[in-house]
């Protein structure tokens, strides 16, 4: 009984309306009484009872605004788990990852600490979604897979070095790897964010070629280009202007976004890349991974039956006994 609620409770409030009628309206006249000089003994006695039809009455009453309250029935919470997103963090892991051209406040950090820093926020903000982590140099390896567990995510991507899987860039590999992880998956959005501060280098698979594979299976790419461009360096006799994003294939980047429906960022320093991953934040914006809901029956038909039944016998025995 705790899990019956009712949903129109406020109609309980009619149910002394009878009574306060019966008190506030003029009582009737009596009838003069009529004398007879014998009764017939055939259904004296048979007479009900005015306590009981008023009893009945009071029911029928009672059982009509129980139902008209709406009564409802709320089973234990259910938990389900709906379709969720899939993202693949596509990040590099190349020698050039070291350059020290990020600026953040007033010093300079290497572009690996800086991806590092932002994205670590960014998976934070991501409940809700399935997060994996590609790393791609010489070739492409699937650091962590598709998990709901954004700490472990965050632990792996902070645990990364560079030169652990080599010098060049095989950004055609860090695509291919994580289409194929999607295609492992039943998600019905993909969506992948690729990270790159060079050329494809490595691989046997064209980065071109790979984007409209993930376009194929239906993956949105976002890409990002890290690098400050130019930059001036202070040297023994003069300072000197020197470009560190040469290596950068813009060009390529672009176009990956662009066959796959997404779009192409350029990080040149720390607040770039901070505010290019709050702009993907609202372009997929988190899905709820768990919603909860509570299985409900209508009651109402249960006094309404009530009702009915009573009605009909308090009808029977008027008729029966006029």
């Amino acid at each position: 009984m705790a899990n019956i609620e009712f949903v129109w409770w406020w109609m309980l409030c009619l149910i002394p309306l009878p009574f306060a009628i019966y008190k506030l309206l003029p009582s009737t006249q009596h009838r003069s009484p009529i004398y007879l000089p014998a009764l017939p003994k055939a259904g004296s006695g048979n007479r009900p009872k005015q306590g009981l039809i008023k009893l009945l009455t009071a029911l029928v009453w009672l059982f009509l605004l129980v139902a008209a309250a709406r009564p409802v029935w709320f089973g234990d919470p259910i938990t389900a788990t709906p379709k969720h997103r899939d993202l693949m963090l596509v990040v590099d892991l190349s020698s050039s990852m070291s350059q020290e051209d990020m600026r953040q406040g007033d010093e300079y950090i290497d572009r690996l600490s800086a991806v590092k820093q932002v994205l670590s926020e960014f998976i934070k903000k991501r409940q809700g979604d399935r997060l994996g982590l590609v790393l791609f140099a010489d070739h492409a390896y699937l650091q962590t897979p598709l998990t709901l567990d954004r700490h472990t995510i965050s632990e792996q991507l902070q645990r990364t070095i560079l030169r652990l899987i080599g010098n060049r860039t095989a950004i055609g590999e860090g695509i291919g790897l994580a289409t194929k992880t999607f295609i492992d998956g039943d998600a019905p959005q993909r969506v992948m964010i690729l990270l790159s501060d060079g050329s494809n280098t490595a691989g046997v698979l064209d980065p071109i070629q790979a984007a409209k594979i993930a376009k194929k299976y239906h993956a949105t790419i976002y890409t990002i280009g890290v690098g400050a461009g130019e930059m001036t360096v202070r040297g023994l006799l003069m300072d000197r202007t020197i470009n560190t994003a040469q290596d950068l294939d813009e060009d390529t980047l672009k176009q990956i976004a662009n066959i796959t429906g997404g779009k192409y960022f350029r990080a040149r320093d720390s607040q770039d890349l901070a505010n290019i991953y709050d702009t993907i934040n609202q372009l997929e914006p988190v899905s709820v991974a768990n919603q909860t809901w509570r299985p409900q029956t209508e009651w109402f038909g249960l006094p309404l039956a009530l009702a009915l039944i009573l009605s009909v016998l308090l009808a029977v025995m008027r008729r029966n006994h006029v």
